[in-house]
């Protein structure tokens, strides 16, 4: 018997906008190396991509390039930092939370993979106030393997007890269209995330501008049966 239909949510720059609390830890430890807060524009980009990458392009652009061993030392200083202000910042984007609603009130399973780790993950959306939501909340380190690898995608559907045959992935990232494309799960992308490039390139299943229009481009991808639609959610 096949489950309920399935959502599996990227996290950063697709649920939450998170640039401003992960930009303001970057700033911490550019402060203590004596260096210039770092430009909103020059790091927004990578506020899905990590703390590495965001440490390396931080110091690249304030100054000079830093050391691979030297970005491995100040890795754990960024996450102790980003820890304790992870939702200061940081709020769902708008209309987010009601469309989690509007799912899970016909029935879907609602799930999390992002390439942040599990922990990280649980905590921010604890404190947003939605981690109840999701049947399962993975992270870069909860498999052996993580985005772009598709089994992170479909280990997270086995967890949250759904099937990769009902299951929408939604990302703002060409990782996570390449993740869901390679586990054969539809994609639809937001183009409010954190890409430098539009995200329409990477040839997502359906792009939004809102989560007000998540129903619809998940209702045209014939992921729901009669079971899941009403007067107010049709599933066409």
């Amino acid at each position: 018997m096949v489950g309920a239909p399935i959502l599996v949510f990227d996290l950063d720059g697709t649920l939450a906008d998170t640039a401003g609390d992960l930009i303001a830890t970057l700033g911490v430890l550019l402060e203590r190396d004596g260096r210039a807060p770092v430009p909103l524009s020059a790091v927004r980009a990578l506020a899905g991509a990590g703390a590495r990458a965001m440490i390396e392009r931080g110091f690249a652009v304030t100054g000079a390039p830093l050391a691979p061993e030297r970005v491995e030392e100040l890795f754990p200083v960024f996450i102790d930092h980003y820890r304790k202000r992870i939702a200061v910042e940081t709020r769902l984007f708008p209309g987010a939370e009601a469309a989690l609603a509007r799912f899970a009130e016909v029935g879907f399973t609602l799930a999390v993979c992002t390439n942040k780790s599990e922990e990280l993950a649980f905590l921010l959306l604890e404190r947003l106030g939605v981690a109840e939501r999701f049947a399962a909340i993975c992270g870069r380190d909860t498999f052996p393997v993580h985005k772009p690898d598709p089994r992170a995608l479909t280990l997270t559907i086995d967890k949250a007890g759904g099937s990769v045959s009902r299951a929408v992935m939604i990302g703002d990232s060409q990782t996570d269209i390449a993740t869901a494309k390679n586990a054969g799960v539809p994609v639809v992308a937001v183009d409010f995330g954190y890409t430098d490039i539009a995200v329409s390139s990477f040839g997502p299943d359906r792009v939004i501008s809102h989560f007000d229009q998540l129903w619809q481009a998940v209702a045209s991808l014939r992921v729901l049966d009669a079971s899941t639609c009403t007067e107010a959610s049709p599933c066409t």
